[in-house]
C-alpha cells in the first residue's frame, strides 16, 4: 500500500506504457496473485517534449477509435449541486443520457476529475440503456476544496498519528450519498476506480441502502501488502511541476508509464485532457489529502466480507498502480462477488476496452435489474 501512497502523494494518476498482454481471466473468486515489478526509463519526458503531437496508433488488438470520439459530449452540462452531505460542500456533476434509464454513479479516484471518465465511455454506457452520472470529489476540480486544512503528515499518519488527516474515505462517501439527496436519487449502481472503487465500497458498507450494485474497478481492499503500486516504474519522473505546460508533459509521461501494455496509448488525447485537469482546478495538497484519507480509513477486508450488494470486480493484469492481487483481494472480500481480470490493461481505460468494459459492466447491472424486479 505504500507504493500506492507515496504514488498519491506526488500527483500521480496514470497510464502509460509496459510491456505485456496476457489473456483475459473471468472467475468468482481467486486467491492473491504475486505482485509484478517492471521498470520503464523515464527518458519519456525529454521525448514529448521534442515531439508532443506523436502517438502510438497500433496494438496488437488493432487499430484505436477515431481521436475525434475523444472530444468533450456537448450534451453534458456541467452543473453544481449546494450544500451537499454532511459537510455542506458543493460538488460539481454531470448527466448523461436518459433520466429515466438505470442510474449509475461514475466515481473518479485520487486527484482525479470527473472529465478523466472519458466521454466516450460514458456515451458507451448511456448505448447501453444506462443514464450516466460523474462527478469531483471534494479536493478535486470544480467541487469544494480545503486549502485551510492542515497540511498532509504521511509520516506521521504511517506511524499512527493521524491528526493531519482532514476526513477519511467514510467523509467522501458520505458526500456522494449527499449528491444522491441533492439529485433525488434513492439508489443507483455504483462504478468507482482506484479509489474511486474504495469510495463505493465504503457507500455499500456504510449506506448500502444507496447501492443497487458494486463494480470496484483497479482498486483494493487496504490491505497492508495487497494491491500495492511498483512506484520504481515513476521514481524518474520527480514532483509535478506547477506550470500549465510544464505540468501537461508532466503528466503524459506518467499516464504514459503506467497505462495498457496491451493497447495503444493516445498521447494527443491525454495531453488534452491533462490541460483540462489543469484548468479545472488542479490541487496537489488536495491530492495528498485523498491520500491521507485512503491512509485514515485502514483496512476494509473485514466489513466487506459482510457486504451483501451484487458486486463486479474488474482489473488489469498488468496495473503498476495498483497490482492485479487488490482486485483479487477485493472479490476475495466481497461475498458472492465476480472478478474480471482483463489482460494487457493497466491503470487506466484504454480506448479499445472501452466497449468490452461497457459490455461487461452494463450486462451485469442489467441482470442486477433483472433478478432484483
Amino acid at each position: 500500500m505504500l507504493g500506492l501512497l507515496e504514488y498519491v502523494i506526488r500527483g500521480i494518476d496514470g497510464r502509460g506504457s509496459a510491456a505485456r498482454a496476457g489473456r483475459n481471466e473471468h472467475v468468482d473468486h481467486n486467491t492473491l496473485g504475486e505482485a509484478r515489478c517492471i521498470r520503464v526509463s523515464s527518458e519519456c519526458l525529454g521525448r514529448f517534449h521534442r515531439n508532443p503531437g506523436s502517438a502510438r496508433k497500433t496494438s496488437d488488438r488493432g487499430s484505436i477509435f477515431p481521436a475525434r470520439a475523444m472530444a468533450t459530449v456537448s450534451a453534458m452540462p456541467e452543473l453544481t449541486a449546494r450544500n451537499v452531505g454532511p459537510s455542506g460542500i458543493e460538488i460539481a456533476y454531470e448527466r448523461l443520457g436518459d433520466p429515466e434509464a438505470t442510474p449509475v454513479l461514475l466515481i473518479m479516484g485520487a486527484g482525479a476529475q470527473m472529465i478523466n471518465w472519458p466521454e466516450g465511455f460514458c456515451r458507451a454506457l448511456v448505448d447501453r440503456g444506462l443514464h450516466v452520472i460523474r462527478f469531483d470529489t471534494r479536493d478535486a476540480g470544480r467541487s469544494t476544496h480545503f486549502p485551510d486544512a492542515p497540511v498532509p503528515d504521511f509520516a506521521a499518519a504511517l506511524a499512527g498519528d493521524l491528526s493531519s488527516a482532514s476526513y477519511t474515505l467514510s467523509d467522501l462517501a458520505a458526500d456522494t450519498v449527499g449528491l444522491l439527496d441533492a439529485l433525488d436519487l434513492t439508489d443507483v449502481h455504483l462504478v468507482g476506480s482506484s479509489m474511486g472503487g474504495m469510495i463505493a465500497q465504503m457507500i455499500a458498507i456504510e449506506h448500502p441502502e444507496r447501492a443497487r450494485s458494486l463494480t470496484s474497478m483497479m482498486s483494493t481492499t487496504g490491505e497492508p501488502g495487497v494491491g500495492e503500486a511498483d512506484f520504481s516504474v515513476f521514481a524518474g519522473l520527480g514532483a509535478p511541476p506547477q506550470e500549465r505546460e510544464a505540468f501537461v508533459a508532466w503528466q503524459v509521461c506518467a499516464l504514459r508509464l503506467a497505462a495498457s501494455p496491451g493497447f495503444a496509448f493516445d498521447e494527443t488525447a491525454a495531453a488534452e485532457r491533462a490541460g483540462r485537469v489543469f484548468d479545472r482546478g488542479y490541487d496537489p495538497l488536495g491530492i495528498q489529502r485523498q491520500g491521507l484519507a485512503v491512509v485514515a480509513t485502514g483496512d476494509r477486508t473485514e466489513r466487506l466480507r459482510s457486504l451483501r450488494v451484487p458486486t463486479l470486480v474488474v482489473h488489469g493484469a498488468d496495473d503498476l498502480v495498483c497490482d492485479v492481487s487488490g482486485g483479487r483481494a477485493t472479490a476475495a472480500a466481497i461475498p458472492g462477488a465476480e472478478l474480471l481480470i482483463l489482460g494487457g490493461m493497466g491503470h487506466g481505460l484504454p480506448q479499445e476496452l472501452w466497449p468490452e468494459l461497457a459490455n461487461h459492466i452494463s450486462e451485469f447491472i442489467h441482470h442486477v435489474e433483472t433478478v432484483t424486479a
